[in-house]
């Protein structure tokens, strides 16, 4: 558990991408929307919260640590677990 004091959400963030190895989960409390939308883009964590303690969520959400907190070969119990066995295509098309 690391609390990182920043004076702007631009200073947070940096704080997160660049000075932590780590990403498994983080929070915000905030009281604007436009932070709340910024921090969810832009955060580097795999769980992110918002006005809530512990980025946990329920268990039918991947555990989706990200960078040296993830540990595995892929996320198996989100959309990444089904997509393992899914042969992927893609279409682009044009009508007029």
């Amino acid at each position: 558990l690391s609390v990182l004091y920043a004076k702007d959400l631009d200073e947070a963030l940096r704080l997160m991408a660049e000075t932590n190895e780590y990403g498994n989960a983080a929070s915000i409390y905030t009281a604007s929307g436009s932070a709340a939308r910024e921090f969810k883009r832009k955060a580097t964590s795999g769980m992110l919260g918002v006005n809530v303690g512990v980025a946990a969520p329920m268990a039918f959400f991947p555990f989706s640590g990200r960078r040296k907190s993830f540990f595995g070969d892929l996320h198996a119990t989100g959309r990444d677990g089904v997509e393992f066995y899914t042969t992927k295509k893609v279409i682009t098309a044009r009508w007029f």
